[in-house]
């Protein structure tokens, strides 16, 4: 992926983040569930593995007990990530975390 394939794919995901974050009180887990849903298929759209991988284990977070906890602490750690500034980074934090969750 290109320098600017990544910063559109990171401006994008981080739309669609700050649209969960903001909108999390209000959200059922199933809303919670489809969005992260649909994250998942813009990272794998875009060719994003770690992230695909971390938005596929968030998504089924959103259905257990306990899920604003985890969906707010996974979506602190994409933001993070995505701030790093190379891709390597942002990949190896996206997949660090996506093993801790599993």
């Amino acid at each position: 992926m290109s320098g600017t394939d990544l910063s559109l794919t990171r401006r994008q995901i981080d739309e669609q983040i700050a649209e969960v974050r903001s909108n999390m009180p209000r959200l059922s887990p199933i809303d919670l569930h489809v969005r992260m849903d649909a994250i998942r298929a813009l990272a794998c759209e875009c060719g994003v593995p770690a992230l695909e991988s971390l938005a596929r284990t968030t998504s089924q977070l959103a259905l257990l007990p306990g899920h604003r906890v985890a969906m707010t602490c996974a979506l602190e750690h994409v933001e993070e990530a995505f701030a790093c500034r190379s891709e390597q980074d942002t990949t190896a934090m996206l997949a660090a975390l996506a093993l801790r969750l599993h």
